[in-house]
C-alpha cells in the first residue's frame, strides 16, 4: 500500500469566536501541507471566524453552540480522506509536527496523539497543568496502562477508526477519543510536543469544565476497563512512546 502524504489529510477543528487566531492556524496549516491538507471548522461563532476561515479556504460547517464534543464530533467523523488531524483554534498547538505525525500514521499506528505535559508547558497555566495531570492519571488508572495527556486537542488518526466506535462525550470528548482506542488494542503513540500560550481568551471553566472531564474519564474508563457497555472490549494493548 503507498503511503498517506498531505493530499491524504484534512485537519479538522471545532471554533467558537476565535478570530484573533484562526488566520494564524490555517496559514500555518497551509504553508506546512503545501496547501495540500482538506481543512474543516465546525463553527458556532458569532464573531468574523467563519468569514476568516471561508476566506482562506478552509469548509466551514456551522450549527448552534452546543459544546466542544458536539463540534469536534462532526468535524472528525465529516472528513472523506483517509487521515484525519484534529488541532484547536487558539494557535497553541505547532502544525509544523504535522509531516512528524503522518510519517507515524504511515508507519501503522492508528492514532499519533500529542503529549504537551511531558515536555512541561510552561506557557500553560499552573492549575491547567495540575489538571490535565490528574486527568491523564486517572485514565492511566482506570485502563491499566500509563498515558501522559488524554485531553491533548493535537491528534491524527485513521479515519476508519473514528467511524467504528460510538463516541458518547461532550466536553469529556477528547479523552474518549483516546482512551477508547488504547483500550480495544488499536495502536496508539503518544508524541512530545511544544505548547504556545493561546490567542484570545479560553472558553472553558477550569473548574465545572474540569470536573465533567473528569467523570467522563471515569465513565469511559469503566465501561472499557470491566465491559459495562454494549461495545466494550477486553484487551492488552499498550501505549508506545516515540
Amino acid at each position: 500500500m503507498s503511503e498517506y502524504t498531505f493530499a491524504d489529510v484534512a485537519v479538522v477543528m471545532g471554533t467558537y469566536n476565535e478570530e484573533e487566531a484562526i488566520g494564524s492556524v490555517l496559514a500555518d496549516i497551509d504553508r506546512v501541507t503545501d496547501g495540500q491538507a482538506e481543512v474543516v471548522c465546525v463553527d458556532g461563532s458569532s464573531d468574523r471566524t467563519p468569514e476568516i476561515a471561508r476566506g482562506m479556504g478552509a469548509r466551514v460547517i456551522e450549527q448552534e453552540p452546543q459544546g466542544y464534543g458536539v463540534a469536534v464530533r462532526e468535524a472528525v467523523l465529516t472528513p472523506d480522506r483517509p487521515v484525519v488531524v484534529t488541532t484547536d483554534c487558539d494557535d497553541t498547538y505547532p502544525m509544523e509536527r504535522l509531516p512528524d505525525f503522518l510519517e507515524l500514521v504511515n508507519e501503522g499506528y492508528d492514532v499519533v496523539s500529542g503529549d504537551r505535559i511531558s515536555p512541561g508547558p510552561e506557557t500553560m497555566p499552573a492549575l491547567n497543568r495540575l489538571g490535565n495531570r490528574a486527568f491523564a492519571a486517572l485514565a492511566s488508572l482506570l485502563l491499566g496502562r500509563r498515558l501522559h495527556d488524554v485531553t491533548t486537542g493535537m491528534r491524527a488518526y485513521r479515519r476508519d477508526l473514528l467511524h467504528r466506535i460510538e463516541w458518547t462525550e461532550n466536553t469529556g470528548l477528547s479523552a474518549e477519543l483516546l482512551m477508547r482506542p488504547v483500550a480495544r488494542n488499536h495502536r496508539v503513540t503518544e508524541v512530545p510536543i511544544d505548547y504556545d500560550e493561546r490567542a484570545g481568551e479560553t472558553k472553558l471553566d477550569p473548574f465545572r469544565g474540569g470536573a465533567a472531564i473528569a467523570k467522563s474519564i471515569f465513565r469511559v474508563g469503566i465501561e472499557e476497563r470491566f465491559g459495562t457497555s454494549l461495545d466494550a472490549v477486553t484487551t492488552t494493548d499498550t501505549v508506545e512512546r516515540t
